[in-house]
């Protein structure tokens, strides 16, 4: 796999997956684009003609998500909390069987202060 197709895989995962911690703070047809842009793989001409509006509006409020969206995750911090979180969770699951009540309590206590 070429190294673009790389890039456009990763983008595709960032920006899926803060849609999912931040979708409610769209608009009805910017979530609608973006669901046809990344989850239905529409191109921007073919959302601009299911729309009535150009293709340049489309790449224009796409782009406009993509900068939304990382302002909100660099705000508050959603996903990447709820990744150290599930981070914490497995290594309680995986070392269950080694890690002292001490050590438990410690990286509960860690999972209280991610904020």
């Amino acid at each position: 796999m070429k190294n673009n197709d790389n890039n456009v895989l990763e983008k595709l995962e960032h920006y899926s997956n803060l849609f999912d911690y931040y979708e409610p703070l769209f608009t009805d047809k910017q979530r609608e684009y973006f669901k046809d842009y990344y989850f239905y793989g529409l191109g921007l001409s073919e959302i601009a003609t299911n729309n009535k509006i150009t293709r340049a509006a489309v790449f224009d409020t796409i782009n406009k998500m993509h900068n939304a969206l990382d302002d909100y995750e660099n705000k508050l911090g959603l996903y990447k909390n709820n990744i150290l979180l599930n981070e914490y969770i497995n290594n309680i699951e995986s070392n269950i069987d080694s890690l002292s009540k001490e050590e438990i309590l410690s990286i509960l206590n860690k999972m209280k202060e991610v904020n």
